[in-house]
């Protein structure tokens, strides 16, 4: 056999496992985006009862503020089904994720030594219970207190419109001959677009401890690097605060304080990832401590 030959047959075994991983690959895919789109299929069924579930935070709003029978329109003949296609394709990844990470994990999985799953695989299991945390809050704390803000200054600017002269107040009849009434017209797509953003918005925020963390493991940072950046960090959540979130001060100051807590709990997960990394240095002779090392130095100076 000639050496031609033996490279050509080199070349052929080399070029089996790239065929057979981008067949697993292939396979993978196709099985995530078939669970994707039942699960969005499902969800545009049900995507009535989803929008009157994400509306709940501004119908609250319009409750408390007087509006008896809560009305929200839409203006376009297409847009009514766009929102709800939206919905359904949210809620198909929501709900297609539990699968579309095991056909992850399992393409995965065999190029991972078993330390290396045992670390990667709790963070899988974490990062969409982080997410889910931080959109139950969003929906449920944030967003009603932004929608209750918002609607809440349109009647504070309305009561102030009928004064005239300080301690002198229009008559509402009389207020009633002259001016323009001004009242919120909700539009489905743009209130929905609100709640989506604060709810994609925290839950991404959310996943700050797994992906400090996971750097922590990789060896790319340490808590005391953390530590020593804490002053920008600040300045960086503030700047994250002040792009995702409606301009409002309320919303503003709760996703600061969310993530810059989050922030602190990873210093401390970053920190137990280095007492884990420095025992397993110590256990194999790998770490020494600066005192050990001095004394040697001192030992070396002597002689």
């Amino acid at each position: 056999m000639t050496q031609t030959d033996d490279m050509e047959e080199g070349m052929d075994a080399s070029s089996a496992p790239l065929i057979e991983h981008l067949t697993e690959l292939r396979t993978r895919l196709i099985r995530s985006v078939a669970a994707f789109v039942v699960a969005m299929i499902f969800c545009f069924i049900f995507a009535g009862f989803l929008l009157d579930f994400l509306l709940l935070p501004i119908e609250k709003t319009m409750r408390e503020l007087g509006n008896e029978n809560p009305v929200m329109q839409y203006t376009a003949p297409q847009e009514y089904f766009f929102t709800l296609l939206k919905i359904a394709m949210v809620g198909g990844l929501a709900l297609g994720f539990p699968i579309i990470g095991t056909q992850l994990w399992r393409f995965v999985a065999p190029g991972l030594y078993r330390n290396e799953k045992s670390a990667f695989l709790p963070f899988l299991v974490a990062s969409p219970v982080l997410f889910i945390i931080g959109a139950l809050f969003a929906h449920l704390i944030v967003t009603p207190l932004a929608m209750r803000f918002f609607l809440g200054f349109a009647d504070i600017q309305s009561v102030l419109s009928l004064v005239t002269a300080p301690g002198e107040v229009v008559d509402d009849a009389a207020a009633a001959k002259s001016g323009i009434d001004i009242v919120f017209n909700g539009k489905v797509n743009e209130t929905l677009d609100i709640t989506l953003k604060l709810i994609v918005a925290f839950g991404l925020c959310f996943q700050l401890p797994v992906l400090l963390t996971l750097m922590g493991k990789s060896g790319l940072i340490d808590a005391g690097g953390l530590r020593r950046v804490r002053k920008y960090a600040v300045v960086g959540i503030l700047t994250l605060a002040a792009v995702v979130t409606p301009p409002d001060v309320i919303t503003q100051v709760i996703l600061f304080v969310a993530v810059y807590g989050l922030y602190e709990i990873s210093i401390l997960l970053v920190a137990r990832v280095d007492r884990d990394r420095e025992a397993k240095l110590r256990e194999d002779g790998f770490y020494e401590d600066d005192e050990e090392m001095f004394d040697e130095d001192i030992e070396d100076d002597d002689k």
